[in-house]
């Protein structure tokens, strides 16, 4: 009786899809909270802290979302779409313009990762063991148990 619960209970959700949002959601209301001219004490205190400000120039604030779906639990989701909610500032600290960026309007932000790309090649185990050295053949005979003597 228990297995056929579990089966059952598991038939049902195969249907439904799981909806995940990241970051920050924008409505009409909120973003009237910040109209052109207003300050950027006003910007953080109606949007909260941005996803990211601008690389060289502290004069952008970005608020990012993304919607991800995923059909199954063990499954990894999938980006369905992604907004980009820019706030520039003039010179003076005010905003200046707002804009919205979707997925089409360019390239899609990784806000999950926690690792940076890097130039180069990147080696796997088995080819850092084969590719000779010390520790290279420290690694195998750790990994193998082969520096216990018994």
């Amino acid at each position: 009786m228990a297995a056929t619960t579990i089966i059952t209970s598991g038939c049902m959700s195969m249907g439904t899809k799981e909806v995940i949002n990241n970051g920050f959601i924008a409505d009409e209301q909120t973003l009237k909270l910040v109209p052109v001219g207003s300050s950027r004490e006003q910007v953080l205190l109606s949007l909260g802290t941005p996803s990211a400000t601008a690389t060289f120039d502290r004069e952008v604030f970005y608020y990012i979302s993304q919607k991800r779906e995923r059909t199954f639990e063990f499954m990894k989701p999938t980006l369905v779409s992604q907004s980009v909610l820019a706030v520039y500032f003039d010179k003076n600290g005010t905003v200046a313009k707002l804009s919205n960026y979707s997925m089409q309007d360019g390239k899609v932000v990784d806000m999950i990762s926690r690792t940076t790309p890097t130039g180069g090649t990147e080696l796997t185990f088995l080819q850092r063991i084969l590719s000779g050295g010390a520790s290279g053949a420290a690694a195998a005979k750790s990994l193998l148990g082969g520096g216990n003597k018994y």
